[in-house]
């Protein structure tokens, strides 16, 4: 495949700031593709663009000529693309580049984008599990009093996308009842994710969630919180040390059987990750500012067993080869893969064929709403057609 000519420019996302938009065009028409944005970022991901948003656009323009000379036939070429840009543009360009390229490259081949992940897929091919955002807090919470944890998550199992889907749907609803009852403030209004937004603290959100009896799991993003070698807690107000940190969280788990927990201590502290993970090796404790979707990052926590699942969101790299290197080592060290979206999302739905290529084991991707709906209903879409 040749690609004639390449441009970008910039659209709105779900929280109605800038994002990228790539086109390519090949003999085969014009293919386009965008990138999330997140709200919550670890430090250690990639940056979303090299300069800035404009500069990137200007970028793409400028070496547009060059992606002509390349002949792209697979998956693995995409290394062709990304020597040309190479360092030149961010993250978010370089992921809504490489999608562009998958779809027109699907589109010539006449296969799905899933097929040149992994050609050998087929109806038995693993499915991931649905894992919903139903309540938010912390930064993607526009409150002035909410939970210091940023994302209550439901876990279905069923025997289908589609079920699993309809679960989540179902509990998101009648959680808001649950909360109209329990808090006096609540106002069925939505988080940047759209899961429900309450004053309640977490362990008042757990207490009404457990009424749904659907595995429950938590984005605790102990990073957005910690300062000065303590956990500032906000609702209600206390800081703990590291030990109290590990002792709450330990308690929270029991009392409330979580099945899921994410990011548990700050994006430094592979040794707590590696204490839990070893008080309770039949959870899923799940690194993302810890890990951010870097191969040399998931290497130190398989290392020191800190991890037995990891976050993946491409844009936080930028990278497809990058994530196939990720995916892989996971594999093979038996870590859990959760595709994961961004609080900032578009109509993009080609992370549910990420999903499924690279045989991830969650697919972490809201309930419902702008921009996640999209990519539950193209995992739906790719499982019916199997």
């Amino acid at each position: 495949m040749k690609i004639k000519e390449v441009s970008a420019n910039s659209i709105k996302d779900s929280r109605g700031e800038k994002t990228v938009l790539v086109s390519i065009k090949t003999n085969f028409g014009t293919f386009k593709a965008s990138s999330p944005t997140g709200k919550s970022t670890g430090k250690y991901e990639a940056k979303p663009y090299k300069k800035s948003l404009d500069d990137d656009i200007k970028t793409l323009k400028k070496f547009s000529d060059y992606f002509s000379e390349e002949n792209i036939e697979n998956f693995d070429d995409l290394r062709r693309v990304e020597d040309i840009v190479d360092r030149n543009i961010g993250a978010n360009t370089l992921f809504a580049l490489e999608s562009a390229v998958l779809k027109a490259l699907a589109k010539e081949q006449n296969k799905e984008i899933w097929q040149l992940i992994n050609s050998k897929l087929t109806s038995t091919g693993k499915f991931p599990r649905l894992i919903g955002k139903c309540v938010g807090g912390g930064k993607h919470s526009s409150l002035n009093k909410k939970p210091d944890f940023q994302e209550f998550l439901l876990v279905p199992k069923a025997n289908s996308v589609s079920d699993s889907s309809s679960i989540n749907k179902k509990a998101k609803k009648e959680t808001e009842f649950l909360f109209k009852d329990s808090d006096e403030k609540f106002k069925s209004k939505l988080d940047d994710e759209n899961g429900w937004a309450s004053t309640l603290n977490e362990k008042e959100v757990l207490e009404i969630l457990k009424r749904l009896n659907i595995s429950l799991g938590i984005d605790v993003a102990a990073s957005s919180f910690y300062k000065r070698k303590k956990y500032y807690y906000e609702n209600p107000m206390l800081k703990r040390d590291k030990e109290e940190q590990l002792a709450y969280l330990k308690n929270l788990i029991k009392n409330f059987n979580l099945f899921y927990i994410e990011d548990p201590f700050e994006e430094e502290d592979f040794d707590g990750f590696a204490k839990l993970l070893k008080k309770f090796p039949d959870k899923l404790i799940v690194g993302d500012d810890l890990t951010v979707t870097n191969s040399k990052r998931l290497k130190k926590a398989i290392d020191g067993k800190s991890i037995n699942a990891i976050i993946v969101k491409p844009n936080q790299c930028g990278s497809l080869l990058e994530v196939k290197r990720v995916c892989d080592l996971a594999k093979e060290n038996k870590i859990k893969t959760v595709f994961s979206h961004r609080s900032g999302e578009t109509e993009e739905n080609i992370l549910a064929d990420l999903a499924f290529g690279f045989g991830a084991d969650f697919f972490k991707i809201g309930i419902d709403g702008f921009g996640r709906e999209s990519k539950i209903q193209r995992l739906i879409e790719i499982q019916k057609n199997l």
